[in-house]
């Protein structure tokens, strides 16, 4: 590990890791002294330790925040979903895990497939700047987006509201579909979130360090491990990049 490389991945000593908090599948709960715990703070805890580094947590309520901190030199290295929109400040590895997203709709819907629901007059409650919401923004062409300021809000504006959708995680809309008796989460995916490492621009010898150990970590089997180490349903490793 050359020392210029250490210095630009981890140019304060210590390898700063956004973490989103808000991804309940990558961070599936918190250590004894409150830092995150599960398969993303795993990941940053990796790769500080190839680098000889120690690890530092810098955790974000939601995706949008973390990457709004991409030009502010408050981390090093994002963990979070890989958004062309995204990658206008920050280059990205490929994906190491993958989650669908997919609608919950509500008893006696009209709507019974994914393609059902993109028509004038649907409203759709969504998290607002989610890795799912900044795909729906660019591929909605009918129907309304209700966006809410996280996942919890979105699920009682949905039913507060009687929207005709709710957009989410597969693995968080199972567990919001046994509260609502009669709803039904639509077969299929309408996209499947890319969970990447995100670095900002500028350093491009870290850019490729992070998607060679990417790749290694899908092949070599540690990806997978991590998720049976966290008991997480609902993520899938990502194909090789």
């Amino acid at each position: 590990m050359s020392q210029d490389l250490r210095a630009e991945l981890a140019p304060t000593g210590t390898l700063r890791a956004g973490i989103n908090m808000a991804n309940f599948l990558l961070v599936s709960g918190r250590t004894a002294d409150g830092g995150p715990k599960g398969v993303a703070p795993d990941m940053a805890s990796e790769i500080a330790m190839r680098l000889g580094v120690p690890v530092s947590y810098v955790p974000y309520a939601s995706p949008g925040l973390l990457a709004d901190d991409a030009a502010n030199n408050v981390w090093d290295i994002g963990l979070i979903g890989a958004e062309p929109a995204r990658a206008e400040h920050m280059a990205f590895t490929a994906a190491y895990v993958e989650i669908e997203a997919t609608y919950l709709v509500p008893a006696d819907s009209p709507l019974h497939a994914i393609s059902d629901v993109d028509q004038p007059g649907v409203r759709i409650a969504v998290s607002a700047r989610s890795a799912y919401d900044l795909y729906l923004s660019r591929h909605i062409e009918h129907a309304e987006l209700v966006r809410t300021d996280g996942v919890d809000a979105s699920y009682d504006l949905f039913v507060n509201d009687n929207l005709d959708a709710l957009a989410g995680l597969k693995p968080r809309l199972l567990s919001d579909v046994e509260k609502l008796p009669g709803a039904r989460i639509l077969d299929g995916q309408f996209t499947a979130v890319q969970q990447a490492i995100g670095i900002p621009h500028g350093r491009e010898a870290g850019a490729v360090f992070l998607r060679d150990f990417v790749e290694e970590a899908k092949a070599s089997g540690l990806v997978a491990r991590l998720i049976e180490r966290h008991k997480v349903r609902g993520l899938s490793v990502a194909p090789p990049g």
